[in-house]
Protein backbone atom coordinates (compact mmCIF):
# COMPACT_ATOMS: atom_id res chain seq x y z
CA UNK A 1 0.00 0.00 0.00
CA UNK A 2 2.80 2.55 1.01
CA UNK A 3 4.91 1.53 -1.82
CA UNK A 4 2.21 2.47 -4.43
CA UNK A 5 1.14 5.24 -2.75
CA UNK A 6 4.70 6.45 -3.05
CA UNK A 7 4.69 5.77 -6.70
CA UNK A 8 1.94 7.37 -7.08
CA UNK A 9 3.22 10.80 -5.71
CA UNK A 10 6.34 10.65 -7.60
CA UNK A 11 4.50 10.10 -10.52
CA UNK A 12 2.28 12.99 -9.98
CA UNK A 13 5.51 15.05 -8.98
CA UNK A 14 7.53 13.99 -12.21
CA UNK A 15 3.72 14.62 -14.38
CA UNK A 16 4.19 18.40 -12.95
CA UNK A 17 7.29 18.59 -13.38
CA UNK A 18 7.73 17.53 -17.13
CA UNK A 19 4.27 20.08 -18.24
CA UNK A 20 6.23 22.72 -16.51
CA UNK A 21 9.59 21.90 -18.34
CA UNK A 22 7.33 21.48 -21.89
CA UNK A 23 5.24 24.60 -21.39
CA UNK A 24 5.94 26.63 -24.53
CA UNK A 25 5.08 29.88 -24.90
CA UNK A 26 1.88 31.62 -26.47
CA UNK A 27 3.70 32.82 -29.59
CA UNK A 28 0.55 34.22 -30.87
CA UNK A 29 1.08 36.89 -27.88
CA UNK A 30 4.30 37.59 -28.79
CA UNK A 31 4.95 40.66 -31.36
CA UNK A 32 7.34 39.52 -34.60
CA UNK A 33 9.88 41.41 -36.07
CA UNK A 34 10.70 40.55 -39.50
CA UNK A 35 14.49 40.70 -40.20
CA UNK A 36 15.88 40.42 -43.80
CA UNK A 37 18.77 37.82 -43.92
CA UNK A 38 20.97 38.46 -47.10
CA UNK A 39 23.72 37.39 -49.14
CA UNK A 40 27.10 38.80 -48.07
CA UNK A 41 29.74 37.38 -50.33
CA UNK A 42 33.32 38.16 -49.78
CA UNK A 43 32.57 40.56 -47.25
CA UNK A 44 34.51 39.96 -44.09
CA UNK A 45 35.70 42.86 -41.60
CA UNK A 46 38.73 43.92 -43.61
CA UNK A 47 36.76 44.35 -46.46
CA UNK A 48 33.83 46.37 -44.43
CA UNK A 49 36.68 48.68 -43.13
CA UNK A 50 38.10 49.72 -46.46
CA UNK A 51 37.27 52.97 -47.28
CA UNK A 52 38.58 52.57 -50.73
CA UNK A 53 36.03 49.73 -51.02
CA UNK A 54 33.12 49.59 -48.99
CA UNK A 55 32.01 53.71 -49.25
CA UNK A 56 29.91 52.89 -45.53
CA UNK A 57 33.96 52.45 -43.78
CA UNK A 58 33.74 56.07 -42.62
CA UNK A 59 30.52 56.18 -41.42
CA UNK A 60 31.77 53.39 -39.75
CA UNK A 61 34.33 55.05 -38.20
CA UNK A 62 32.04 57.96 -36.75
CA UNK A 63 29.98 55.48 -34.92
CA UNK A 64 27.00 54.60 -37.21
CA UNK A 65 26.05 51.27 -37.12
CA UNK A 66 25.98 48.72 -40.53
CA UNK A 67 22.02 48.55 -39.97
CA UNK A 68 21.84 52.75 -39.93
CA UNK A 69 22.65 52.44 -43.30
CA UNK A 70 21.76 49.35 -44.86
CA UNK A 71 18.56 48.20 -43.09
CA UNK A 72 16.33 49.10 -45.39
CA UNK A 73 18.10 47.86 -48.09
CA UNK A 74 19.16 44.44 -47.08
CA UNK A 75 17.09 42.33 -50.54
CA UNK A 76 19.12 44.69 -52.71
CA UNK A 77 22.30 43.83 -51.31
CA UNK A 78 21.69 40.27 -51.09
CA UNK A 79 20.70 40.54 -55.25
CA UNK A 80 24.34 42.33 -56.23
CA UNK A 81 26.03 39.49 -54.01
CA UNK A 82 24.11 36.71 -54.65
CA UNK A 83 24.20 37.38 -58.71
CA UNK A 84 27.99 38.06 -58.74
CA UNK A 85 27.61 41.96 -59.57
CA UNK A 86 29.43 42.98 -56.03
CA UNK A 87 32.01 41.44 -53.91
CA UNK A 88 31.74 37.37 -54.84
CA UNK A 89 34.17 35.77 -57.47
CA UNK A 90 32.27 32.37 -57.63
CA UNK A 91 28.43 33.06 -57.74
CA UNK A 92 25.94 30.04 -57.41
CA UNK A 93 23.54 30.00 -60.03
CA UNK A 94 19.97 29.93 -58.59
CA UNK A 95 21.45 31.16 -55.09
CA UNK A 96 18.71 33.02 -52.98
CA UNK A 97 19.79 36.20 -52.20
CA UNK A 98 17.94 37.25 -49.22
CA UNK A 99 15.42 35.41 -46.62
CA UNK A 100 12.56 37.30 -44.76
CA UNK A 101 12.69 35.83 -41.26
CA UNK A 102 10.13 36.74 -38.21
CA UNK A 103 11.38 36.35 -34.96
CA UNK A 104 10.08 36.21 -31.61
CA UNK A 105 11.36 36.59 -28.19
CA UNK A 106 9.67 36.29 -24.79
CA UNK A 107 11.39 35.11 -21.67
CA UNK A 108 9.23 33.76 -17.73
CA UNK A 109 12.17 34.61 -15.47
CA UNK A 110 14.56 31.45 -15.72
CA UNK A 111 14.59 30.74 -19.73
CA UNK A 112 14.83 32.73 -22.90
CA UNK A 113 13.17 31.47 -25.91
CA UNK A 114 13.16 32.94 -29.54
CA UNK A 115 11.51 31.57 -32.67
CA UNK A 116 12.57 32.16 -35.78
CA UNK A 117 10.09 31.73 -38.95
CA UNK A 118 10.63 31.93 -42.39
CA UNK A 119 9.59 30.25 -46.00
CA UNK A 120 12.54 28.12 -47.27
CA UNK A 121 13.11 29.59 -50.85
CA UNK A 122 13.65 27.65 -54.02
CA UNK A 123 16.76 25.20 -54.45
CA UNK A 124 19.70 26.34 -56.34
CA UNK A 125 20.40 22.60 -57.91
CA UNK A 126 24.04 23.47 -56.54
CA UNK A 127 26.44 20.85 -55.52
CA UNK A 128 25.08 19.97 -51.94
CA UNK A 129 28.00 21.62 -49.42
CA UNK A 130 26.53 19.50 -46.13
CA UNK A 131 24.34 17.04 -47.52
CA UNK A 132 23.48 15.89 -43.51
CA UNK A 133 21.64 19.48 -43.06
CA UNK A 134 19.78 21.28 -45.31
CA UNK A 135 19.36 24.14 -43.09
CA UNK A 136 20.88 25.16 -40.01
CA UNK A 137 20.16 28.33 -38.25
CA UNK A 138 22.29 29.88 -35.83
CA UNK A 139 22.48 33.32 -33.68
CA UNK A 140 24.85 35.06 -31.58
CA UNK A 141 24.66 37.72 -28.50
CA UNK A 142 27.70 39.72 -27.15
CA UNK A 143 27.65 41.98 -23.97
CA UNK A 144 28.33 44.90 -23.78
CA UNK A 145 30.55 46.02 -26.64
CA UNK A 146 33.82 44.45 -25.05
CA UNK A 147 34.57 42.87 -29.02
CA UNK A 148 35.48 46.03 -31.13
CA UNK A 149 32.86 46.66 -33.49
CA UNK A 150 30.40 44.34 -32.08
CA UNK A 151 28.01 47.54 -31.38
CA UNK A 152 28.42 48.36 -34.81
CA UNK A 153 28.96 45.74 -37.23
CA UNK A 154 26.81 43.20 -35.06
CA UNK A 155 28.59 39.46 -35.91
CA UNK A 156 31.26 40.99 -38.79
CA UNK A 157 33.92 40.66 -36.00
CA UNK A 158 33.87 36.90 -35.91
CA UNK A 159 34.76 37.21 -40.04
CA UNK A 160 37.99 37.45 -41.32
CA UNK A 161 39.61 37.18 -44.77
CA UNK A 162 41.56 34.06 -43.57
CA UNK A 163 38.64 32.25 -42.35
CA UNK A 164 38.14 29.01 -43.90
CA UNK A 165 35.83 29.01 -47.08
CA UNK A 166 37.68 32.71 -48.28
CA UNK A 167 39.22 32.80 -50.85
CA UNK A 168 42.74 31.47 -50.85
CA UNK A 169 42.21 31.38 -47.13
CA UNK A 170 43.08 29.02 -44.59
CA UNK A 171 40.97 26.03 -44.98
CA UNK A 172 41.41 25.05 -40.87
CA UNK A 173 40.97 28.48 -39.55
CA UNK A 174 37.12 29.20 -38.37
CA UNK A 175 35.52 32.21 -37.13
CA UNK A 176 37.35 34.13 -34.39
CA UNK A 177 37.86 37.46 -32.45
CA UNK A 178 40.80 39.48 -32.25
CA UNK A 179 42.20 39.74 -29.22
CA UNK A 180 39.46 37.41 -28.10
CA UNK A 181 39.25 36.24 -24.07
CA UNK A 182 36.31 34.39 -22.16
CA UNK A 183 38.01 35.51 -19.37
CA UNK A 184 37.61 39.24 -20.17
CA UNK A 185 34.34 38.66 -21.62
CA UNK A 186 35.10 39.37 -24.97
CA UNK A 187 33.40 37.05 -26.86
CA UNK A 188 30.06 35.68 -28.92
CA UNK A 189 27.73 33.47 -27.54
CA UNK A 190 26.96 30.81 -30.08
CA UNK A 191 23.61 28.67 -30.59
CA UNK A 192 23.08 26.54 -33.74
CA UNK A 193 20.26 24.02 -34.71
CA UNK A 194 20.84 21.80 -37.42
CA UNK A 195 18.14 20.15 -39.44
CA UNK A 196 19.58 16.77 -40.13
CA UNK A 197 20.14 15.72 -36.38
CA UNK A 198 17.24 18.68 -35.46
CA UNK A 199 19.36 18.90 -32.75
CA UNK A 200 20.93 22.40 -30.84
CA UNK A 201 24.50 23.49 -30.12
CA UNK A 202 25.42 25.73 -27.67
CA UNK A 203 29.35 26.84 -28.18
CA UNK A 204 31.52 30.63 -28.06
CA UNK A 205 33.43 32.48 -30.61
CA UNK A 206 36.70 34.06 -28.75
CA UNK A 207 40.36 33.58 -30.07
CA UNK A 208 38.55 30.63 -32.55
CA UNK A 209 34.99 28.96 -32.79
CA UNK A 210 33.61 26.81 -30.65
CA UNK A 211 30.67 24.50 -31.35
CA UNK A 212 29.52 22.67 -27.82
CA UNK A 213 30.78 23.12 -24.01
CA UNK A 214 28.08 26.14 -23.04
CA UNK A 215 25.66 25.40 -20.38
CA UNK A 216 22.97 28.13 -21.14
CA UNK A 217 21.06 25.58 -23.88
CA UNK A 218 17.89 24.09 -22.69
CA UNK A 219 16.82 22.96 -26.20
CA UNK A 220 16.54 23.55 -29.87
CA UNK A 221 13.55 22.29 -32.05
CA UNK A 222 12.52 22.85 -35.16
CA UNK A 223 10.10 21.46 -37.87
CA UNK A 224 9.38 22.12 -41.68
CA UNK A 225 5.43 22.34 -42.56
CA UNK A 226 5.07 22.32 -46.80
CA UNK A 227 7.50 25.36 -46.90
CA UNK A 228 7.56 26.65 -43.74
CA UNK A 229 10.17 26.65 -41.78
CA UNK A 230 9.99 27.04 -37.48
CA UNK A 231 12.88 26.78 -35.68
CA UNK A 232 12.18 27.54 -31.42
CA UNK A 233 15.71 27.55 -28.88
CA UNK A 234 15.02 27.90 -25.29
CA UNK A 235 18.25 28.89 -23.12
CA UNK A 236 18.45 29.67 -19.35
CA UNK A 237 18.90 33.21 -18.46
CA UNK A 238 22.47 32.77 -16.42
CA UNK A 239 23.99 30.40 -18.63
CA UNK A 240 27.68 29.84 -17.79
CA UNK A 241 30.95 30.12 -18.86
CA UNK A 242 31.08 30.45 -22.58
CA UNK A 243 27.77 32.47 -21.95
CA UNK A 244 26.24 35.43 -22.10
CA UNK A 245 24.60 36.15 -18.57
CA UNK A 246 20.92 37.59 -19.79
CA UNK A 247 19.49 40.51 -17.01
CA UNK A 248 15.82 41.95 -17.45
CA UNK A 249 16.24 45.56 -18.53
CA UNK A 250 19.04 45.23 -20.25
CA UNK A 251 19.62 44.96 -24.31
CA UNK A 252 22.43 42.58 -26.02
CA UNK A 253 24.32 42.69 -29.24
CA UNK A 254 22.08 40.18 -31.80
CA UNK A 255 22.92 38.53 -35.34
CA UNK A 256 21.61 35.57 -36.63
CA UNK A 257 22.49 33.82 -39.90
CA UNK A 258 20.91 30.48 -42.07
CA UNK A 259 22.92 28.13 -43.90
CA UNK A 260 20.24 27.37 -46.86
CA UNK A 261 20.34 24.93 -49.35
CA UNK A 262 22.84 22.52 -47.95
CA UNK A 263 25.17 25.13 -48.00
CA UNK A 264 28.36 25.61 -45.53
CA UNK A 265 31.19 28.11 -44.28
CA UNK A 266 30.49 31.43 -46.16
CA UNK A 267 28.08 30.69 -48.27
CA UNK A 268 25.03 31.39 -46.06
CA UNK A 269 22.45 33.96 -45.66
CA UNK A 270 23.20 36.42 -42.49
CA UNK A 271 21.44 39.90 -41.00
CA UNK A 272 22.83 42.83 -39.63
CA UNK A 273 23.56 43.96 -36.46
CA UNK A 274 20.58 44.06 -34.14
CA UNK A 275 19.98 44.59 -30.21
CA UNK A 276 17.54 42.02 -28.13
CA UNK A 277 16.13 43.38 -25.58
CA UNK A 278 15.24 41.52 -22.01
CA UNK A 279 12.35 43.96 -20.85
CA UNK A 280 14.16 46.56 -22.54
CA UNK A 281 13.99 48.57 -25.70
CA UNK A 282 15.66 46.98 -28.63
CA UNK A 283 14.98 45.62 -32.02
CA UNK A 284 13.96 42.46 -30.84
CA UNK A 285 12.01 43.05 -27.77
CA UNK A 286 12.05 39.36 -25.03
CA UNK A 287 8.97 40.34 -23.16
CA UNK A 288 7.86 38.47 -19.63
CA UNK A 289 4.89 36.29 -20.30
Amino acid sequence: MKKTMIAGAVGALLAIGAGSAVAAPDWGKVGAKEITLFYPGVSPLEWIQKGTEHGGARALKKGETCADCHSEEASEMGKKMASGQKIEPTPIAGKAAFIPVKVQATHDGENLYLRFAWKQPAASGAAKMDDKNPVKIAFMLESGGKVDLADQSGCWATCHQDSRTMPGADDAKTKYVKGGSLAEGKFYDLYQWRSGENKGFNGHVADKRVMEGGKALVSAEGKRDGDNWSVVFTRKLAGGEGDVALEAGKAYNFGLAIHDDSAAGRFHHVSLGYKLGIDADGDVKAAKQ
